[in-house]
């Protein structure tokens, strides 16, 4: 028997009883949410002989050991990463080499052999022919450029453009100083662990600076209070670097005129006001928290979480795959939800097709009014049970649903509480003061 049909049985014993019983989920705790299922299950080991709930700590104990291990073996890869990263080092000056045009080309080097234009072939014409013209277009607007470029112009923000996680940093007024971005490069550090994003950039108006930084810092410990949320090693913490714009050439701040008229006087005068502007820049000044302050607001956690996120992938997949990205030709993220989309949109039509179906049946059963009552019996009994496996399935999302619902009440009434008497501790307080 499966899960979904003890549940629906569960079901119906309860309401052929006419009580509100409590519905078997121990055989299908995955409809359950994590939080649920961690109370049910916390309240079931309770339950279970003393024995039985000794073993269940043991392997607790086990676990705990299995993770530190699992530390070890995560700073090893850390380790090895490091050193192999001194291997690609000179893989990655060449390719710098080649993007600003310091180097000639090698032997060999200034061909490509596609392994494959089946694809190409299968895309449609007129799909193929608006890419021309775009590509044509991209050439006549960047004609200049294009025609004095000594490497390859814009490489790197061609990349950053052609993903969608590094696109949504950049705004029109970033795209001429990335322009003069010539390479992105890693550097490892062992004490303390962590790594820093070297961006190089040529001689430009824009800043001083020949290179800007951001440092992430990880840990690869078990933590002593929560050993069990170890999944290996985690950033923590990351820092930027002060960037010495020149004189009003910082993309990172808008400057406001606003004229404003004595109420008096009648005299009118100019207000200057600078604001924070949007900008890729921002990466290089990221929210600072103290290592240890679990008090950090929401904005300020979801900030560093994306930053972090954006470390990691420009770390892990944009910059050891650059040219994939420059070329179109590497699979990210974004386009596997998009399939997924599509596959769900597929399903989606299966269900209609399979609900039309089940209709046609229906148009069938009552086509066939004049058949024996045996025969209606016969026909009818398939629709019956799905309807009965749909309403069991119902009821048991409906009391899933009022579980939570009712944890969420008791955590409303906890806070009341917390508050109430907050409040109480403070009149007191005042009371004394006054």
């Amino acid at each position: 028997m499966t899960g979904t049909e003890s549940a629906a049985k569960a079901v119906e014993s309860s309401a052929s009883d006419g009580e509100d019983q409590v519905p078997d989920f121990l055989d299908d705790p995955a409809y359950m949410t994590s939080a649920s299922r961690r109370m049910m299950m916390k309240e079931v080991i309770k339950a279970l002989p003393e024995t039985v709930q000794h073993r269940v700590n043991a392997l607790k104990h086990l676990q705990k050991k299995y993770l530190k291990l699992e530390a070890k073996f995560f700073e090893e890869v850390y380790a090895l990463e490091c050193k192999y990263q001194e291997l690609y080092q000179p893989l990655v000056d060449r390719r710098k080499a080649v993007i600003t045009g310091e180097t000639e080309l090698e032997a060999g080097e200034s061909e490509w052999k596609e392994e494959s234009e089946d694809e190409d072939d299968e895309v449609d014409a007129e799909v193929t022919e608006r890419f021309k013209q775009m590509a044509l277009n991209y050439k006549n607007q960047h004609s200049k450029i294009i025609k004095d470029a000594q490497g390859i112009p814009a490489f790197w923000l061609t990349v950053f453009k052609n993903t969608q996680t590094m696109a949504d940093m950049i705004q029109p007024h970033d795209e001429p100083v990335l322009a003069h971005l010539t390479n992105v490069n890693i550097v490892y550090k062992t004490d303390p662990m962590s790594y820093v994003l070297e961006f190089h950039f040529s001689p430009n108006p824009y800043f001083k600076d020949a290179v800007l930084t951001k440092q992430y810092f990880m840990r690869c410990t078990v933590d002593q209070e929560e050993p069990f949320n170890f999944e290996g090693p985690e950033i923590f913490k990351c820092t930027g670097c002060t960037i010495q714009w020149n004189p009003s050439k910082n993309v990172t701040v808008k400057t406001i005129k606003k004229q404003q008229k004595h109420k008096q006087r009648g005299v009118i005068r100019t207000l200057t006001k600078t604001l924070p502007n949007d900008s890729f820049f921002n990466f290089f000044n990221p929210p600072q928290v103290q290592e240890d302050d679990k008090n950090v607001d929401d904005e300020t956690q979801m900030l560093l979480a994306s930053d972090f996120e954006i470390g990691h992938f420009l770390r892990a997949r944009i910059i050891p795959k650059a040219i994939l990205y420059y070329t179109g030709e590497v699979m990210d993220e974004d386009d596997d939800g998009e399939e997924e989309e599509e596959e769900e949109e597929e399903e989606s039509e299966e269900e209609s097709e399979s609900e039309s179906e089940s209709g046609s049946e229906c148009e069938s059963v009552n086509e066939a009014e004049d058949a024996p009552d045996e025969k209606k019996k016969i026909n009818l009994e398939p629709r019956v049970k799905r309807h009965e496996g749909r309403l069991a399935s119902l009821k048991k999302g409906n009391y899933l649903l009022q579980a939570n619902v009712d944890r969420i009440k008791d955590e409303i009434n906890k806070i009341r509480e917390m508050c109430c008497t907050l409040q109480s501790d403070l009149d007191s307080v005042i009371a004394d003061l006054g």
